[in-house]
């Protein structure tokens, strides 16, 4: 048995139960809390067991809330599923559960990794199980910018005889090109996300305000609504020295017509003057015009979600997720009154998002490759993502399901954004890119705490520049 295998015996295992604090996941009934647990191993192995909890995969004859259970046939082909953890109305570990229950031939043990926005943590578990060779886990999610980094290591299995050009050319080909190393496809689209405006519809009509487009109008109006105890906040968004921190950035240095990295990659230009009026600006949300609280500095995407899907904020900056979860009166004070924009810009700039989303890959290391493949088919499939954007708000990578009828009815600010779904800003593209998301982290954020912007920035951009040296 490998070292990262459950030594669960079958029928017992535990639940995954670590969603937002403010949405519990639905039940697994029939579980026993007893035996050490797949994330568990998953991290420890990886050296990330402080302040993990422990989360499982679903186990044979649990029941999932909606979907029938049937006991797991000891016969199955079983195999590991790592994915980041993403919020919204149900649970990625339902949906796993859902394709268990939907044949009979393959069983998915779920490994839940830290949401996005602990990308650093997500990224380092993955590296350092894949480096091993062991191939565990069969199938796992991956950032958009790891996709280079775990082909070029022999990580990732060539998917090119699984997916040939026909199916390929049913994605957005964009995304297909991201997903390609070398003239192979060593990984398969799961959504397309981007950052964007979340803003209240019934505030900016009782205040007679447009939706703004530049950050300028944005900051005037949070400041309006705030003065006329409206909101608590004006402006909510994501500090915390972390992944997420890098697509605040990127966002607002794009919309104001800067870069971190120069145009040919190999050089730094975050210390630019455009640079640093744009982190400027979001050091002046805090400590001038006061419209977003020094919280955020702490804040990923959750904590500043749940102001704002309290009915304590006019504005958020945050990712597709938020809408559907928005619209939940089970835990949404803001059922309909809750519009979606493109991030604004400065003047002379124009909106930039930065470009999100996951995809799958294999591992060229499993031992269960037609099991691995069968899973990432499933998953992959048009039903499956249109059933990821409706319950988890996740977009989805193939135009059929993205221009249904269905998504359009339930989700029609998804096919709004489509434009800016498939024209996002890339974060730096770079072999290079997880030392320099560290730099851009750790520079940006000691610029929004001491307010020195261009010194804090001028450092970061001295590492970057030895970094890619």
């Amino acid at each position: 048995m490998s070292k990262f295998e459950t030594d669960t015996p079958i029928g017992e295992g535990v639940r995954a139960d670590t969603a937002a604090p403010d949405r519990e996941p639905a039940p697994v009934r029939g579980s026993a809390l007893a035996g050490p647990t797949d994330r568990r191993r998953f991290l420890q192995g990886a050296g990330l067991m402080a302040g993990a909890v422990a989360v499982s995969g679903l186990s044979g004859g649990a029941l999932v809330a909606g979907f029938p259970g049937t006991a797991r046939a000891q016969s199955r082909t079983e195999i590991t599923f790592a994915s980041a953890k993403f919020f919204g109305k149900q649970t990625i570990a339902e949906v796993v559960e859902m394709y268990n229950q939907a044949q009979s031939k393959v069983h998915v043990k779920y490994i839940e990794l830290p949401p996005p926005s602990s990308s650093t943590e997500v990224h380092q578990a993955l590296v350092q199980q894949l480096a091993r060779r062991s191939g565990t886990p069969d199938v796992f999610t991956q950032d958009v910018v790891w996709i280079a980094e775990f082909a070029g290591a022999g990580w990732a299995l060539p998917l090119d005889e699984y997916f040939p050009a026909a199916e390929r050319s049913n994605f957005f080909p964009g995304l297909i090109e991201a997903c390609t190393y070398q003239g192979k496809l060593t990984a398969l689209p799961w959504f397309v996300d981007s950052g964007m405006l979340y803003y209240r519809k019934d505030l900016l009509e009782g205040a007679g305000a447009k939706v703004p487009e530049t950050w300028d109008e944005l900051a005037a109006a949070a400041a309006e609504l705030q003065k006329a105890g409206k909101v608590d906040f004006g402006y909510l968004w994501q500090g915390k020295q972390a992944e997420v921190l890098v697509c605040d950035v990127v966002e607002a240095i794009a919309s104001n017509g800067g870069s971190i990295l120069g145009p040919d990659g190999k050089s730094a230009a975050i210390n630019g003057e455009k640079a640093v009026q744009a982190v400027q600006f979001l050091y002046d949300t805090i400590n001038k015009t006061k419209i977003s609280p020094s919280d955020v500095l702490s804040w990923d995407e959750e904590p500043s979600r749940l102001p704002f899907t309290g009915g304590k904020a006019a504005f958020l900056r945050n990712w597709s997720y938020v809408y559907p979860i928005a619209q939940d009166p089970s835990g949404s004070s803001v059922v309909d009154k809750v519009g979606v924009a493109p991030l604004p810009h400065f003047a002379g700039g124009k909106s930039a998002a930065c470009l999100g989303g996951y995809q799958y890959g294999i591992n060229a290391n499993t031992k269960n490759r037609e099991a691995a493949v069968d899973f990432l088919t499933w998953m992959a499939s048009p039903d499956t993502q249109l059933h990821y954007a409706l319950q988890l708000g996740l977009a989805p990578t193939r135009p059929s399901v993205f221009d249904s009828a269905k998504l359009g009815a339930e989700q029609p600010f998804m096919q709004t954004l489509k434009p800016v779904f498939t024209g996002a800003t890339p974060r730096p593209v770079t072999a290079k890119y997880a030392q320099v998301t560290l730099a851009v982290q750790s520079g940006v954020s000691r610029a929004l705490v001491s307010g020195d912007i261009k010194k804090e920035l001028d450092a970061a951009a001295a590492r970057i520049t030895s970094i890619l040296a």
